[in-house]
Formats: structure tokens, C-alpha cells, sequence
């Protein structure tokens, strides 16, 4: 195994192997949750799809992936990354198939509804990775897991449509997306032959129920419960996109339906949450086993701001290019993609200051960084030289990309064996934000639009200062009884 002081990131061995086929795999997810949007043109083409379809395709794509997020990081914790991983990747090539293989919208929409929940591998790298590097590593480890993850999305951009040419016809489409699936399949025999879950002779700690989140104080137990609701208002606010208020996929009394159903799950959720964390409204958890989930909820109300507008602002830079300065669309397309293509090197960095600097100091520059971005972005018009623009665009792309780096330097470090939980709750905020975001679009100038995000970015600054900053170590309690430290700073 390497030297745990050693970060040789061009090595293929021990801990760097395991953040090398990581970030492949969460590449992966991301290659396959978005194999529709460069080919979205020959897609409604084939399918006779109208554009309100095709934007209803896009809504879909996400939807799953908030309650997947959730459920996804509680099964990390319960079997380990490496089955849930390899799992996730082979049950997810089906979707995959049943889309190239669709024929008519209802088809493609189902399946397109179901590969939501690919997007919620990301959260399974993160623990996996936390097994694996100290904490003096584990932003820079972490922000390129999720940095160069990521970048899958940029990557079926630039490969699906040539793919599509190549095998030409009609149905060039239907093999390029199955073409991912496949791809989804092998790897997915790969991680699981490859990886383990933690180095030889370490414990992978499991929390104590799989059926929601541990707290460890009454005033915990409410903001958790709090912390839910946005979660279920973003389904509630899909739900509406998709009812007769919307584009009228659902009729008026399936989307009543769903918004009962949403209404009696959070109440589920919540009677979980009771069931888990009843104990300690009668019995105080000691001390040594207490963990801060105020740390929980700043960090998700940070990755809403960050991850969210990233999501929301990647769809639409395209047509705020054109529109803005009057660009054909591929033009727009290539020039847009300036914002997404940071994510290689501001992630990792994001990371690695926070490695360096400190977590709490290197989040606070970042959110106070994006907020100005956007300010910036909102005053852009047809008067700016394109170039500057871009740049613009770029330097807001560095704050955001490098904030979420540095959110996700923080994760692992709250509490190990609720990692995987933490990940996906603050994961699923991001997409909450995104469909938050992507509505305020709907409704708003771009101007207005870019002034709303950075209002957002302004309140997370606010709620980070009741963050505390990692420091000293956290509890564990090993198979036998006995309790271990780990260290956090």
C-alpha cells in the first residue's frame, strides 16, 4: 500500500488506485445521466418529440435523483461503496437500454425518469474515498473524485454526437446511448473486482439503523426535520412543472395525488427519524459520540448555492450566449462550455486550499467569491467584448466549482459512519437548488436570474459563520465495544 504521507496522483497503487477507479465510476454515472442532452436534436427527430416534451425530458432527468441521493448514501453506509458502486452502475445500464431502445415519448420519459437515480453515485465516492486518505489529504482526494467525476457530463458533449454520426441512420443515436449503458455495465464488474472498501486491517464503521439519520441532540433532531422539507418541496415544485399548471404531462388528479403522496412520505420520513433518535429525549448520548448536524445544514444550504446554480447555469449559458450576443448555437454551445471545463482543475483546488488553509476560511473566500461572480454575470450585456465575457463566466465558474470542492472536504469529516448519509443529503440540495434555480428562470430575467443566485450565495456566507471549523478527532466504536479516534484535522 502507499506511503499514507505520499500523494502520488500518477500512481495506480493502494490508496491512489481506489481514487483513480472512483472518480471513473462517478465519471461514468455522469456520462450516462446526461447522454440525452447532445443528442436531443436526433432524439426528437426520431421520436416526433415537440420542444415542451423534450424540456419535460430535462425535469425528469433530475427528478429521482433528490430521494436518490438520500437513499443511495444510506445504502453506502449499510453495505459499503464497493457493492453499492458496482450495483448502482449495473442496475442503471437497463434505464439506459429501455431509453436507446424507446419509440414513442411515454417510453423515453420513463426510462429517462429512471436514470435520475445514476446521478446519485457521486455520493458513494465520497465515502469510499474517506476511507482510503488522511484528513490532511482528503479535500484535495475528495475535489478530484468530484472534479474530474464530473467532467463526464462535458465529455458526452464532446464524444455522443460524433459516436451518433459514426454509426449513422435514423438510429446513430440509439447506439451512442446504449454504447454508455454498456460502458455502465462492464465497469461496473470492474469496480467491484478492484476495490475494497477500506485499507487492510482498517474498520468500516456502519451506523447503528439504515433507516434514516442519526442526531445526537433533541435540538438536532428538529433541524433535521427541517432540513428535509426543501427536499420534498423540490419534488413538489417538479410535480407542478409537470401538472396542467406546467407543460400538462400529468393530469390535475395525478399531480394531486403525487403531492398527497410527497405529503404522507415526509410524514414517514420524519416518524424514521423518530423511531432512530427517540433514545436520546430520554437518554443524553455522551459526549465522545456527539456530532454538530448544525455542520449538516450549513453545508447543504452551501452546495444548494454552489452545485445548484452549476447545474442550473450549465443548461442555460448556451442560450444566454446567443441570445446576449447574437451567436449561432454551436458557436454558443463551445463558448458556454468555458463554464463547465473549469470543473477539471477548480474542484481539486477548491480541495486542496482547504487542505492547506483550513476548511471554514477557504469556504467563506469561495461563497463570498461566487456571490461576486454572479453579480458580475448579472450585469453582462451586448456592450461586453465577448472575450471578457467569457472570462467572466469563467472566474464565477472557478468560485462555484471550487466551493464545492471545499463543502465536500468538509463531509467526511462530521462523522464516519453517517458519511455516506451526509453526502447524499447535501448532494440531493444541490439538486434542489438546481430545480429552485432553473424555475426562478422560467419566470425572471437572465439579469434577474444571475441576482437571484448571488442573494443566495450571500445568505449561505451568513449561515457559515455558525459553522465550526473540523478540528481534533471524532469517535468510532469498533465491533468489539472498543472505541477509536480518528482524526479530522
Amino acid at each position: 500500500m502507499n506511503n499514507p504521507d505520499r500523494f502520488n496522483l500518477f500512481s495506480f497503487e493502494g490508496k491512489t488506485k481506489i481514487l483513480h477507479l472512483s472518480w471513473m465510476a462517478f465519471f461514468i454515472t455522469f456520462v450516462v445521466w446526461f447522454n440525452h442532452a447532445p443528442l436531443a436534436l436526433m432524439i426528437a427527430e426520431s421520436l416526433d418529440l415537440t420542444r415542451e416534451q423534450l424540456k419535460t425530458m430535462l425535469i425528469l432527468n433530475v427528478a429521482l435523483t433528490i430521494p436518490a441521493r438520500v437513499l443511495i448514501g444510506m445504502l453506502t453506509d449499510r453495505f459499503g461503496p464497493r457493492k453499492t458502486y458496482s450495483a448502482l452502475l449495473a442496475v442503471c445500464s437497463i434505464p439506459c437500454f429501455m431509453y436507446a431502445l424507446a419509440d414513442s415519448f411515454t417510453q423515453a420519459a420513463i426510462a429517462r425518469f429512471l436514470l435520475g437515480t445514476i446521478g446519485a453515485g457521486f455520493v458513494i465516492g465520497i465515502r469510499m474515498v474517506s476511507e482510503w486518505f488522511p484528513a490532511r489529504q482528503l479535500g484535495t482526494a475528495e475535489g478530484i473524485y468530484g472534479g474530474w467525476g464530473n467532467f463526464g457530463s462535458a465529455a458526452a458533449a464532446m464524444s455522443l454526437p460524433g459516436l451518433a454520426l459514426f454509426f449513422g441512420g435514423d438510429d446513430g443515436w440509439r447506439y451512442a446511448v446504449g454504447l454508455t449503458g454498456v460502458l455502465s455495465l462492464g465497469f461496473s464488474v470492474i469496480y467491484y473486482l478492484n476495490v475494497t472498501d477500506t485499507p487492510k486491517g482498517s474498520t468500516y464503521f456502519r451506523p447503528k439503523n439504515i433507516g434514516g439519520m442519526e442526531v445526537t441532540s433533541k435540538g438536532d433532531f428538529f433541524l433535521l426535520l427541517l432540513m428535509k422539507v426543501p427536499m420534498y418541496a423540490a419534488l413538489a415544485l417538479l410535480n407542478w412543472k409537470l401538472s396542467p399548471n406546467g407543460v400538462s404531462m400529468l393530469t390535475a388528479d395525478v399531480a394531486l395525488a403525487i403531492y398527497v403522496a410527497l405529503f404522507a412520505l415526509y410524514l414517514l420520513d420524519a416518524w424514521k427519524a423518530w423511531q432512530i433518535n427517540k433514545d436520546l429525549f430520554t437518554t443524553p448520548v455522551p459526549t465522545i459520540h456527539q456530532y454538530q448536524f448544525k455542520q449538516v445544514a450549513v453545508l447543504n444550504v452551501l452546495y444548494f448555492a454552489t452545485f445548484g446554480s452549476e447545474l442550473a447555469v450549465v443548461s442555460m449559458l448556451p442560450l444566454f450566449f446567443a441570445d446576449t450576443f447574437a451567436l449561432d448555437p454551436v458557436l454558443a454551445g463551445l463558448v458556454a462550455s468555458a463554464y463547465a471545463f473549469m470543473n477539471l482543475m477548480s474542484r481539486p483546488g477548491g480541495g486542496l486550499i482547504s487542505d492547506r488553509f483550513g476548511r471554514k476560511i477557504t469556504l467563506l473566500i469561495m461563497t463570498a467569491g461566487l456571490a461576486a461572480g454572479y453579480l458580475m454575470m448579472s450585469i453582462i450585456d451586448s456592450s461586453w467584448p465577448l472575450a471578457l465575457a467569457v472570462v467572466a463566466a469563467m472566474t464565477c465558474s472557478f468560485f462555484v466549482q471550487a466551493g464545492e470542492g471545499a463543502v465536500f472536504a468538509v463531509v467526511p469529516l462530521i462523522k464516519r459512519r453517517l458519511t455516506g448519509q451526509i453526502a447524499g443529503m447535501t448532494g440531493a440540495y444541490g439538486n434542489v437548488g438546481a430545480v429552485f434555480y432553473l424555475t426562478v428562470l422560467s419566470l425572471v430575467s437572465y439579469q434577474t436570474f444571475f441576482l437571484v443566485i448571488a442573494a443566495t450565495a450571500g445568505l449561505g456566507f451568513l449561515v457559515l459563520l455558525f459553522m465550526d471549523e473540523p478540528k481534533g478527532q471524532m469517535a468510532e466504536v469498533m465491533p468489539d465495544g472498543s472505541v477509536t479516534m480518528i482524526d479530522v484535522a
